[in-house]
């Protein structure tokens, strides 16, 4: 199931804004010009390969890195120059967590709830999370996806008006998948902003209501999933059943002069032809088959995933992962 468009946010409070963003390391530049604005109560997915500049982007939203160039503003504010009053209406998810290793579950919710005025309730929190038959355990003790799990709740006990989620579900079990995508599409539904970035291209597909795709530090494409997916599919393929009482084949050129498209064997039974599958293009196909005594055994045209659109414009394996990008 894609997440469809939430709409109370087109009309939301712009509450991240990134305009001609540069950021450099000495002679690298990591961010070179992204723009992008995510509003109040959507969830937007800035995807990316490694080394897209991903990090440098979030991490300047965060007030942690000082641009070269171009502004960003979160809640109307500079996240460097008014670093604590962003920090107060913020939530931020980090992949390592940095958690005592002895903290308790229970004592971390009710220590981080004890730094914001409204927080959360940190029992009802960690119920949200599932995470409440481990309150009196260590963070040690946790496995990597609780681990998560609870990092989760840390970034949004607070009640913040932006969320700042890197990788939610890295290294979380199927049914823990399932908590976090649910609690991020709350987020969104109750008006919060949510910008998170993964390499779990399902996760974006289910969670967010748009996405910005970036590689090496440029904005490549930025819309929503429905807009992103729809421009129809340069190809499909097909398979062929044929009769026990026939020596008939599909002779790849042949049919590619009537189609007037490549066609390619890929094994067992299955062809692809390199062009849209138009009413026309299918009808010939099937007579053509027909002629032949050879069934249609099934059309794959289903519409294009994130992660077609993702590898088109990016040309990366979209499930590389990296510890250091830029």
């Amino acid at each position: 199931m894609v997440r469809g468009p939430n709409p109370d946010a087109p009309d939301g409070e712009v509450l991240v804004s990134v305009n001609d963003l540069v950021v450099r390391y000495g002679d690298l530049t990591a961010v070179d010009g992204v723009s992008f604005t995510a509003r109040q109560g959507e969830v937007l997915a800035l995807l990316g390969p490694n080394g897209a500049g991903k990090t440098s982007t979030v991490e300047t939203l965060e007030g942690y890195r000082r641009p070269a160039s171009g502004t960003v503003r979160v809640c109307g504010l500079d996240p460097v120059t008014e670093h604590h009053s962003v920090v107060q209406r913020i939530g931020v998810m980090l992949q390592g967590g940095g958690i005592h290793n002895q903290m308790r579950v229970g004592e971390t919710l009710s220590l981080f709830a004890a730094y914001y005025p409204d927080p959360l309730d940190p029992a009802g929190l960690a119920a949200r999370v599932g995470l409440d038959h481990r309150m009196r355990s260590t963070w040690r003790s946790l496995s990597g996806g609780e681990q998560q799990r609870l990092s989760l709740a840390l970034a949004v006990i607070g009640r913040p008006e932006v969320v700042f989620l890197d990788e939610p579900t890295a290294g979380v079990d199927p049914a823990g998948r399932v908590t976090v995508r649910e609690l991020i599409t709350e987020l969104g539904d109750e008006g919060v902003c949510v910008v998170l970035t993964t390499h779990d291209l399902a996760d974006a597909e289910k969670v967010a209501d748009r996405v910005v795709v970036v590689d090496h530090g440029r904005v490549l494409a930025d819309g929503t999933i429905a807009a992103l997916t729809a421009t129809a599919r340069t190809s499909f393929t097909f398979s062929v059943e044929v009769a026990t009482d026939s020596a008939a084949s599909v002779d790849e050129s042949a049919l590619g002069a009537v189609l007037g498209a490549a066609v390619t064997d890929e094994g067992r039974g299955r062809y692809r032809v390199g062009t849209s599958p138009s009413p026309d293009v299918v009808a010939a196909l099937t007579s053509w088959l027909a002629a032949r005594n050879l069934g249609l055994g099934d059309l794959h045209a289903g519409r294009r995933s994130l992660e077609d659109v993702f590898l088109e414009l990016t040309g990366d394996d979209a499930d590389g992962h990296g510890e250091n990008e830029p």
